[in-house]
């Protein structure tokens, strides 16, 4: 089974494809405000050398309460993904700053067999962000 996931906490973004049992993985920093350039990304992780997007099972993205925007801007871009080749995608809940992609492409994974592989359980036009609003920083405080 192949998967993609992406994680950000809003200055650090992590890229992470399973492909069988291996794992390739990509991150970086950047500036809060900056967005991160997709194609360096995916390429990063062997798109179009090791991989095609068609080739992918199953997407998900962390569901960060660390950057709104970030993770409404992985879940646009994932959602667009999934929905154009007709792919399952999950959000993964966030544990922290020490979760990357890598463990959130293994949690989608390992959801994803125990549901018995339910492709409508994982719509993607239903994988949506949530928030608790307590936890939202403003950039200037």
């Amino acid at each position: 089974m192949n998967v993609l996931a992406i994680k950000s906490s809003g200055d650090h973004t992590s890229i992470s494809v399973i492909l069988n049992q291996e794992i390739n993985t990509f991150s970086m920093s950047h500036e809060r405000k900056e967005r991160p350039d997709w194609d360096l990304f995916l390429s990063s992780i062997g798109h179009n050398k090791t991989f095609k997007l068609k080739d992918i099972d199953l997407f998900a993205f962390a569901n960060s309460q660390n950057s709104y925007t970030a993770t409404r801007t992985i879940a646009s871009f994932m959602k667009g993904i999934a929905v154009a080749i007709d792919k399952p995608l999950i959000v993964i809940t966030d544990k922290g700053e020490v979760f990357d992609a890598a463990e959130v492409a293994k949690e989608a994974k390992q959801n994803f067999l125990a549901s018995g592989s339910n492709h409508k359980k994982f719509d993607p036009n239903l994988a949506n962000p949530t928030y608790d609003e307590t936890n939202f920083k403003k950039l200037d405080e």
